[in-house]
């Protein structure tokens, strides 16, 4: 597991933000497609979109190559903050934990659990961000007239229709996703580092390659988990309010009408996305670390 450097929290804050303005911008395109094929409802109608590829080809044709990035501006202000706060309890969590011996490393439950702790520190945040980008995402794919002019609309009429609740949907299955989910992906993480270590080498001087690889296959693994959560998730947050009375009724709605598999729907697009998404994240959170250790060594 990583080694036991000294861990500097400013640091984490610095350079998580950086890393989840990578994620951002090599992720959201897909993560529009995924909204979308997520939140169409195929019982009784016939579907909009066929799958990952029909929906690319369908959004860039009617609303143009930034149609794939609609309700980016929500996540690029959001993401700075959040993906700090998500580095900062991950450091958090692991400092809290520290080994008593120098030189030794964190264990296997160690990594698991300061995951975790970034995943509740985070929760409070993204759920607001995730209930604006959503809405903003799915407005146009019916044809339907824009209803929100932009992410600050969006948190307006909102608020002014259902108040902090409305801006608060969502945060359950937010938390379901983002706690364990947040456990697997920094430990997936740091074990492809250690795998990927040439012997007598040091995970924290992995080249971008191998860097980009770890955060890569740790993406495709919190994605694997998390995926199902998610999609209740965006289906409670996009739904007309009193749609659905809890997390619980959104599932069995679903079962019922769509078949266990509605879950899944949107995870290929998904999967692709979360690889070079959580790849250029984690390869930004790494380099932006070692810049600040050179620049900052006090810090």
């Amino acid at each position: 597991m990583s080694e036991n450097q000294k861990i500097s929290l400013a640091k984490n804050l610095i350079a998580g933000g950086f890393g989840g303005v990578c994620l951002v911008f090599a992720g959201h395109p897909l993560d529009t497609i995924k909204v979308r094929l997520q939140t169409q409802v195929t019982s009784g109608e016939s579907r909009l979109y066929m799958g990952t590829f029909d929906c690319f080809k369908k959004i860039v044709m009617k609303e143009g190559v930034f149609g794939l990035y609609k309700g980016m501006a929500t996540p690029i202000v959001g993401i700075t903050p959040i993906s700090a706060i998500c580095f900062f309890g991950y450091g958090l969590g692991l400092k809290l934990q520290t080994p008593s011996q120098a030189n030794t490393k964190y264990g296997v439950m160690q990594t698991f659990v300061a995951g975790m702790v970034s995943g509740a520190f985070t929760t409070l945040f993204i759920a607001p961000g995730e209930r604006i980008k959503c809405l903003l995402q799915i407005q146009q794919a019916s044809g339907a007239e824009v209803k929100y002019a932009g992410p600050v609309d969006c948190a307006k009429q909102i608020y002014r229709n259902s108040g902090a609740k409305g801006v608060f949907k969502g945060s359950v299955a937010t938390f379901i996703r983002d706690v364990p989910g947040n456990g697997v992906y920094f430990l997936t993480y740091e074990l492809m580092k250690k795998t990927l270590t040439p012997e007598g080498g040091s995970s924290a001087n992995l080249g971008a390659g191998r860097t980009l690889l770890a955060g890569g296959v740790a993406g495709m693994m919190i994605c694997i988990y998390a995926f199902p959560a998610d999609t209740l998730k965006s289906r409670m947050q996009t739904a007309p309010d009193g749609h659905y009375r809890n997390l619980r009724h959104v599932f069995t709605t679903l079962y019922k009408q769509e078949g266990l598999m509605s879950l899944y729907k949107g995870f290929s697009a998904a999967i692709i996305r979360s690889f070079p998404a959580n790849a250029a994240c984690l390869c930004g959170f790494e380099f932006a670390l070692r810049f600040l250790n050179w620049a900052a060594p006090s810090l």
